[in-house]
């Protein structure tokens, strides 16, 4: 049965991605909190098939932490959820995401619409710069930005590995960072088409402050964000 149900979902998902991009599309023609607009229905419409169809409850906790101005988040990442579901609970959302997604249909239409943050990981030096460059001028906007430490999907279970971005993103900002915990990786994983039953927590956990060393920020936050997500899955 679960098989059966992930598959149905997998159907859902790609078709609500035709779906919203050609019938939404003229969004793209409008400013960009149109197409915002758009995605975060988007979200919401993905989450409750993910709930219906694969059974798996999407919950937010913390929510007295969340940001709503301009701020900083970092995520654990476990798998494709995590893109997708802070949509639906922040209010302007902005993602650091890779280059190579930007030409895809749909996701990298309105990602380019929507001003996220695309990188080009393998220019290394010259990319962390224009990763920083970008984020100061989505900042100055009043959006939250919303970077994966490890840079990429990571295992459950698997020993974490902080990549400089968040540093320098933190140091440039000078601006408090928001861990937001998961355990989304139980339930939809990084690799494959099943989705298992069960309840995603999302966990907003409070700021790292302003204004700390470069080696203890990073201490402070990989405690904090890996010892709720660890939590989250023993719970």
């Amino acid at each position: 049965m679960t098989t059966v149900r992930s598959l149905l979902f997998v159907l859902w998902l790609y078709l609500s991605m035709a779906l919203f991009a050609v019938g939404l599309s003229p969004a793209l023609l409008l400013p960009y909190r149109a197409a915002m607009t758009v995605i975060r229905m988007w979200a919401r419409f993905v989450l409750f098939g993910l709930r219906w169809i694969a059974g798996v409850k999407v919950e937010f906790r913390g929510l007295e932490h969340r940001p709503t101005g301009a701020a900083l988040i970092a995520g654990k990442h476990q798998g494709m959820l995590d893109v997708i579901a802070p949509f639906a609970i922040l209010p302007d959302n902005c993602f650091i995401m890779k280059k190579e997604l930007m030409p895809l249909p749909f996701f990298g239409w309105f990602a380019w619409k929507t001003n996220m943050i695309a990188v080009d990981r393998s220019a290394h030096s010259k990319a962390l710069k224009d990763m920083v460059r970008q984020a100061r001028a989505r900042h100055a906007e009043g959006r939250q930005i919303l970077i994966f430490p490890e840079g990429t999907r990571t295992e459950v279970g698997a020993a974490p590995d902080y990549k400089p971005g968040i540093a320098a993103l933190y140091r440039d900002l000078d601006a408090p960072c928001t861990p937001m915990a998961t355990n989304s990786g139980v339930h939809w994983p990084a690799h494959g088409f099943r989705r298992y039953p069960g309840t995603v927590v999302y966990e907003f956990l409070p700021a790292v402050p302003a204004g700390l060393k470069r080696a203890e920020f990073m201490a402070q936050l990989e405690e904090r964000l890996e010892g709720a997500s660890t939590a989250l899955l023993n719970s």
